[in-house]
């Protein structure tokens, strides 16, 4: 489906979501005000249900801190939003206990050399997922699998049948939620999956942005130096390296354009291929996309809304890119 066949209509959450959702307004409004979700809380929560306490190294605790109050105070979720907020969250953390678990168990796997891995770029809605998957097609090619994203952890083969029916869950799920969604992007367990999902351990990614309405978040998340974010990016990848070798990544994700310095400095030897259309219709095709997933965790989506603030993330995003393309010798 293009941008042009998507109508405000057609992003609305279907019937059975929409009545859900309006249950739980209705429930909210006869019960006493829950407090909102706090860093401490899930991250407690996350420990008894892995029964693990060490997350490693690294400073998360304030991205998550900022996503939280930012969800609490401007992402206005429904029913459906709050659970989903909760249930990715913790999955997020327990992501984070196994791996730091994993690379103690298994060694060999912080010394897992990634080499020229190759990174598509470019605006979103322009070309980057069709290339991803067509690139990653060759055999001496890997791509993240979404099922790998959403369970790294073994970074063996055990339960591999177990985690990919698992992802495959979710994503009919999210096909339930969205029915409109799976014919703007395609989900799938084992489909090539962008690799903000992992930078999320980190809770410096713009793949929350994307979910919720989080513009404190988004400007917090501008601000910072996301070194620690690609340092991590690079462990996940070692990770899934582990278990399956590869000549080459293929990776893939707008948000790349935003910090191509740090990048280099995790991946040094990393090379691009940067993906053109019309900035307007890549802005139509992308807000369209947005206001479909968020209508699903919110009932106080505005398309307009969504469309400025796109423009202005991406042309922001765009100048810093191609600023620093012109200079990538400069980085080498």
């Amino acid at each position: 489906m293009n941008s042009s066949a998507t109508t405000l209509d057609q992003t609305r959450p279907v019937l059975p979501v929409r009545l859900l959702n309006g249950c739980g307004a209705l429930l909210e409004k006869t019960r006493i005000p829950r407090s909102p979700l706090r860093a401490v809380d899930l991250i407690e929560m996350a420990k008894r249900r892995c029964n693990l306490d060490d997350f490693g190294g690294g400073d998360f605790f304030e991205g998550l801190s900022r996503l939280l109050d930012s969800c609490h105070r401007e992402s206005r979720l429904n029913l459906i939003g709050k659970i989903a907020l909760r249930t990715d969250l913790i999955r997020i953390l327990c992501s984070r206990l196994f791996m730091h678990r994993d690379r103690q168990l298994y060694p060999d796997v912080a010394r897992q050399e990634i080499r020229e891995p190759l990174f598509i770029v470019g605006l979103p809605r322009s070309g980057t997922t069709l290339l991803h998957t067509l690139l990653a097609a060759d055999p001496e090619h890997r791509a993240p699998l979404t099922w790998e994203v959403m369970t790294p952890s073994p970074p063996t083969r055990d339960n591999e049948k177990r985690r990919i029916q698992r992802a495959t869950q979710s994503c009919n799920c999210l096909n339930w939620l969205a029915p409109t969604f799976r014919h703007v992007h395609a989900v799938g367990a084992e489909l090539p999956q962008e690799c903000v999902g992992l930078m999320t351990p980190t809770f410096m990614s713009d793949q929350f942005d994307t979910m919720y309405y989080v513009p404190s978040y988004r400007a917090w998340f501008f601000r910072q130096d996301l070194l620690p974010a690609y340092e991590y990016h690079r462990r996940f990848i070692q990770h899934l390296q582990f278990r399956q070798s590869a000549r080459r990544w293929i990776l893939k994700a707008p948000t790349h354009m935003f910090a191509l310095p740090t990048l280099l400095s995790v991946y040094p030897d990393a090379l691009f291929v940067q993906t053109h259309r019309a900035p307007l219709d890549a802005m139509a095709s992308v807000s369209s996309l947005i206001t479909i997933l968020r209508r699903v965790f919110s009932d106080a989506v505005d398309p307009l809304v969504v469309c400025r603030e796109a423009i202005q993330y991406w042309s922001k995003t765009l100048d810093r890119f191609l600023h620093e393309r012109d200079r990538l010798a400069d980085y080498r």
